[in-house]
């Protein structure tokens, strides 16, 4: 078998200068379908709310476990590629993808439910990062740039539109038919694969895969996230809930030691060593928070404290989405331009003004002014992302790069997982005290007692993100007189 690059010149000769094209469309395919995966079920929290007859900390997991086990399948990539090549893991991985979401559209239990969406989690981190690489081997660096934006373009629009057709599915077929929606496309994207993608690298040995640290980090963020989930439940003092604690804590830090010590780490902890990346680390967190977490939130607001179908609160996210996707390329040519630090305080400060003007809104607010709203949280957002990215890998020398981009990522999924578990328990408590204080009061009237508090702590997050934000202009400061 000859190496990847003998491979893309053959199949360039086969299909002509299109083929960049025709491999952009294939790898766009099954990163749209993961992605419009990991958000369209959003709009269908509340009928399996009603179907499975769950609270809030208990459906959250449908979005937590798929972030959690997204960061899982993202550290597998790089060792599948190598091992099985980027056309076999496509097809591998979209296979089983079609699998777990046909189990999950037929679930009968919740927890069936939940493990199909791990599943879907861990095969979307495989997914995602091979478009990335695969456009990278087909244009060349003067025409990175132009393919970079469509793909970022195309990874937005799908949670931009996501809402509305997961909300039309919902209210006209079931909630079973959003795990059915990106079943088409997946199918169509293995076609092309088959056809358009190269197969395995002949050439070099396959990285060695640190399973006792992938296993290490599996339990630690999974014991971590049900111990923040079910302590409210089930009682600081419960024994399981102790145990699960110290698993958690155990398992973080043997895994930090791993990684310190292990000859080829999942994670190279050096970077954390260069000024400044530890506050992007952080930043990248609390960004993640805030696109997932809010995603979450939203349209569960619009449903179970204004009343609204899920079609119609779908609908009412569109335009927030679509303002967030046009605002990437806007912030990727600012980010050339002007301060990345100035960018992000500015996104901060829309967002912040979003999670207060939420938090505000009442029962009789009008409906047009919480499409604004959420608007313009979203520009916020679309600002911050990718200075965010560019700023934390300018700090780190270009060898570092690879491992930075992995670990960035990395911090804005476990971010996500965190802020949509948090939100989750801050609605459910708040709400249930709600009621306790006021045994009479409508659902509506608790339910926004609880997204009132959980917007509150997306809006305190970013205000205590100044810190690490000013921590990553330092940084950024003393890489500049290094280099002078």
């Amino acid at each position: 078998m000859a190496s990847v690059e003998a491979q893309v010149e053959a199949l360039f000769a086969r299909h002509g200068p299109g083929y960049r094209w025709l491999v952009t469309t294939t790898v766009m395919l099954g990163t749209m379908s993961v992605v419009l995966a990991s958000t369209i079920i959003n709009v269908a929290i509340p009928a399996i709310m009603a179907e499975f007859r769950l609270a809030q900390d208990q459906v959250h997991w449908l979005a937590t476990g798929f972030l959690a086990a997204m960061t899982v399948g993202m550290l597998l990539n790089a060792w599948c590629i190598h091992c099985f090549g980027a056309r076999r893991c496509y097809l591998v991985a979209m296979a089983l993808f079609i699998v777990v979401s046909l189990a999950g559209a037929l679930s009968q239990h919740f927890s069936l439910l939940v493990a199909t969406r791990v599943a879907q989690g861990v095969l979307a981190g495989l997914i995602q990062p091979l478009a990335m690489i695969t456009i990278f081997q087909v244009f060349p660096l003067n025409r990175r740039g132009q393919a970079m934006g469509i793909y970022g373009l195309g990874v937005v629009l799908g949670p931009a539109i996501a809402p509305a057709i997961g909300g039309v599915l919902v209210d006209s077929v079931s909630w079973r038919a959003v795990f059915l929606v990106v079943l088409p496309a997946c199918g169509i994207g293995m076609l092309m694969a088959g056809r358009f993608l190269p197969g395995k690298d002949a050439q070099g040995n396959a990285p060695r895969l640190d399973v006792a640290g992938l296993l290490l980090l599996s339990v630690a963020v999974t014991a971590i996230l049900w111990v923040m989930a079910s302590g409210y439940r089930r009682g600081w003092q419960d024994g399981p809930w102790r145990v699960a604690l110290a698993a958690g804590l155990l398992a973080a830090v043997g895994f930090i030691l791993r990684q310190r010590h292990c000859r080829y780490p999942l994670m190279n902890l050096a970077v954390f060593r260069h000024p400044g990346f530890a506050g992007s680390f952080l930043m990248s967190m609390v960004i993640g928070a805030g696109v997932f977490a809010s995603t979450y939130i939203t349209p569960l607001y619009f449903q179970q404290v204004l009343g609204e179908s899920a079609a119609r609160a779908g609908l009412m996210l569109m335009p927030a989405g679509l303002a967030m996707a046009f605002t990437f390329p806007l912030a990727g040519h600012l980010t050339d331009r002007m301060s990345e630090i100035a960018l992000m305080a500015a996104g901060m400060v829309l967002f912040v003004l979003n999670m207060a003007l939420m938090a505000g809104a009442s029962l009789s607010s009008a409906a047009v002014w919480l499409v604004l709203w959420t608007l313009l949280g979203r520009i916020g957002l679309g600002l911050m992302m990718p200075p965010s990215s560019t700023g934390a890998l300018g700090l780190l020398p270009p060898a570092l790069i690879p491992q930075g981009a992995g670990i960035f990522n990395f911090g804005r999924q476990i971010g996500g997982a965190l802020g949509v578990n948090l939100c989750a328990l801050c609605i459910q408590f708040f709400s249930d005290r709600y009621r306790h204080a006021d045994p009479l009061a409508s659902s509506a009237l608790a339910y926004e007692a609880g997204f009132d508090n959980a917007f509150c702590f997306l809006l305190l997050v970013f205000l205590l993100a100044c810190l690490p934000l000013m921590a990553m202009a330092r940084g950024q400061k003393k890489g500049r007189v290094s280099n002078e």
